[in-house]
C-alpha cells in the first residue's frame, strides 16, 4: 500500500495525470487534474485500488482529501469513480458539512448518486468525519517544508527532518525544531 509519491507531473489528462518518479511514470486517476501543474515537483497522497483485472492508482493533493475517498469508497454502493465524481465537484468542507448536516439534496448533485445512495452516504457516515485537526497539523508541515525551501535547503534535507518533527505544534516552532536538528 502506498501513501505518497513525490515526483514531477509530466502529463495531465482529463482523467489523470501521470508522475514521474525515478525514471517511471506512474499513471494516477484525480478528481481535478488540471488542479495539476505540468512538469512541477509535487508530493501526490494515493490510494491503491486492486482487483481481479486491475491495478489503479488514485491521486489527492491533500491527506485530507484521500481521508474521504477512502471513507466514502466504505460506504456500499459508492466505488473508486463515484467517489472521485464526488470529489470532483466539491471540496471536502462542503462534502463534509453536507453529511454532517444530513443535506441528502446536496450530495444528489453529484453524477451518480441519486436518493438512495446519498441517504445511505449520510447513514454510514455521518459524526464520523472530522479533518480539522489532521488539515491543520497538514497545513503546517506543508508551510514548514516550504519555508526551509525557502530558506535554501534541499528536499532530500527536509524529508530527513519531517518525520522527527511534531506535527501539532504551531509553523513558527516546527521551523525552530527543524533548523536545530539541520544545524546539528
Amino acid at each position: 500500500m502506498y501513501n505518497y509519491i513525490k515526483g514531477t507531473i509530466t502529463e495531465i489528462n482529463p482523467k489523470h495525470i501521470t508522475l514521474e518518479n525515478n525514471g517511471i511514470g506512474y499513471l494516477i486517476i484525480t478528481p481535478n487534474p488540471y488542479n495539476f501543474k505540468l512538469h512541477s515537483e509535487m508530493m501526490v497522497y494515493l490510494y491503491q485500488k486492486v482487483s481481479d483485472d486491475n491495478i489503479s492508482l488514485y491521486g489527492f493533493k491533500t491527506d485530507t482529501e484521500k481521508d474521504l475517498f477512502i471513507k466514502l469508497i466504505s460506504v456500499n454502493g459508492i466505488g473508486p469513480k463515484s467517489a472521485n465524481a464526488i470529489l470532483a465537484s466539491g471540496s471536502v468542507e462542503s462534502i463534509t458539512k453536507a453529511i454532517d448536516d444530513g443535506d441528502a439534496k446536496y450530495l444528489q448533485k453529484f453524477p451518480g448518486i441519486g436518493p438512495k445512495a446519498s441517504q445511505q452516504i449520510i447513514l454510514d457516515l455521518k459524526g464520523k468525519i472530522d479533518f480539522e485537526d489532521k488539515a491543520i497539523k497538514t497545513a503546517n508541515m506543508l508551510e514548514l517544508e516550504e519555508a526551509l525551501k525557502a530558506l535554501g535547503y534541499k528536499a532530500k534535507e527536509i524529508n530527513k527532518v519531517l518525520p522527527k518533527l511534531d506535527s501539532e505544534k504551531t509553523t513558527n516552532q516546527l521551523i525552530k525544531d527543524a533548523l536545530a536538528m539541520m544545524l546539528r
